[in-house]
């Protein structure tokens, strides 16, 4: 029944997407959850200052937006192409939510408006992270058809890179000596777009397009332990698989954090619109290989990569200290595994609760930057691309949304169990 209580309240954020519904309305009080993200709060004031003022509407952005730290110590930028470019609004977006101070919701409409060119840029998959995260969870507070229409034009722009012969979204345009239509388990997540493309539009196309994906993906992308491979390469004449690899994991048949969180988050997310219990029970495998590595860290935050001859037999309690963790993966697993919580049976639920708040306690305790340190972000410790020496042992800003989101489920968990 507590499970229900909160499966209800996101099901109403889907049915009353226009005037955030229920799920939105959380009754403020002043417990432990509160103290954590009022800590938050404080360290998001910051990275406004670092980041400084957002472009004029309209404007062409140029690198504004903060993303991560550099290995020279200072604050790197990126500009409305880039993938990571929505996170920074979408969390504004989500202390607005938390706060329902108007000063958050004007910082989150122009740090919004700042990404708005990206919703016709067809050379990336990444809309969903883009112009989903921000204009989407503008839209989902507000109720701005403004918002609306950008978010409708980043769904189409979206799905012409689906081919109906592969069954999939192509991913990368890059390494096409040696990929021909690549397909990585990221692209999951781009999916929550199209599902809410079609709500608000009765167009089915995108809705079409969003589980033609994911079945695919379902096919093709796990193995039999429910673990994923990074990248799923296809013929794009026959649908043919060409090859299953990695690009960020540390080899082609280990199990790469974030792959394995953007999995699960992304199944979970395509319930809950679709009410497939195909991907259900998907979800579930995956959670519970997550649940069931002899090797994940007592913190409850995974190395980078959990298969790789370092840590392949590390204890729990006796982490490899010279192996980078990934903050970011944990704060995305935690997330989903808050919402996949609320379609199961109450003891699965329990236990997937416990483990997600376990993971946000050690987050919030011995991942979080220090007050007014770090450029105003949240998380330390998160790894980006490690093979490519890029965003090792640093902050991102998809880390810090992803963390914000899981408070926010675990504080309407909480509301529930009342």
């Amino acid at each position: 029944m507590l499970a229900l209580t909160f499966a209800n309240a996101l099901n109403a954020q889907n049915d009353n997407f226009n005037s955030g519904g229920p799920f939105n309305q959380a009754c403020v009080k002043a417990d432990s959850l509160d103290a954590t993200f009022n800590t938050a709060v404080s360290q998001m004031e910051y990275a406004l200052q670092c980041a400084g003022e957002a472009p004029a509407r309209g404007s062409k952005a140029g690198k504004v937006f903060p993303r991560t730290i550099g290995t020279d110590g200072k604050l790197v930028k990126v500009g409305p192409l880039d993938w990571c470019s929505g996170f920074f609004a979408g969390s504004l977006w989500q202390v607005y939510d938390f706060t329902k101070d108007p000063m958050w919701r004007q910082k989150a409409e122009q740090w919004t408006w700042a990404v708005e060119e990206a919703k016709s840029y067809r050379g990336t998959h990444d809309l969903g992270f883009m112009i989903g995260n921000s204009f989407g969870k503008g839209y989902e507070l507000t109720g701005d058809t403004a918002l609306l229409n950008v978010l409708i034009e980043a769904s189409r722009t979206l799905i012409s890179r689906f081919s109906p012969q592969v069954g999939c979204i192509r991913s990368w345009d890059f390494n096409r000596d040696r990929w021909k239509f690549p397909v990585i388990i990221d692209n999951m997540m781009n999916l929550e777009m199209l599902f809410r493309a079609t709500q608000l539009t009765g167009d089915s196309t995108f809705w079409h397009v969003a589980v033609t994906h994911a079945n695919t993906t379902m096919k093709n992308h796990f193995r039999q332990n429910a673990s994923s491979w990074h990248v799923v390469d296809y013929d794009p004449q026959t649908g043919r698989v060409r090859e299953r690899c990695t690009f960020q994991g540390h080899a082609d048949d280990s199990y790469w954090s974030r792959g394995q969180s953007w999995g699960l988050y992304g199944f979970t997310m395509s319930y809950r619109f679709t009410r497939d219990e195909a991907y259900l029970r998907h979800a579930r495998r995956i959670a519970d290989f997550l649940l069931s590595l002899p090797n994940m860290p007592s913190d409850g935050i995974p190395y980078w990569d959990m298969k790789m001859p370092e840590v392949e037999h590390a204890k729990p309690s006796q982490p490899n200290a010279s192996v980078p963790r990934d903050a970011s993966s944990a704060a995305i697993m935690a997330s989903a595994l808050y919402e996949l919580a609320a379609y199961v049976d109450a003891a699965t639920s329990e236990r997937y609760r416990a483990t997600a708040d376990h993971i946000l306690g050690s987050l919030s305790t011995r991942y979080r930057a220090p007050q007014g340190t770090n450029y105003g972000f949240l998380l330390l410790h998160s790894t980006g691309h490690l093979p490519g020496n890029s965003e090792i042992d640093v902050p991102l800003n998809y880390a810090d949304y992803y963390y914000l989101e899981a408070l926010m489920r675990q504080r309407r968990w909480s509301q529930a169990l009342r």
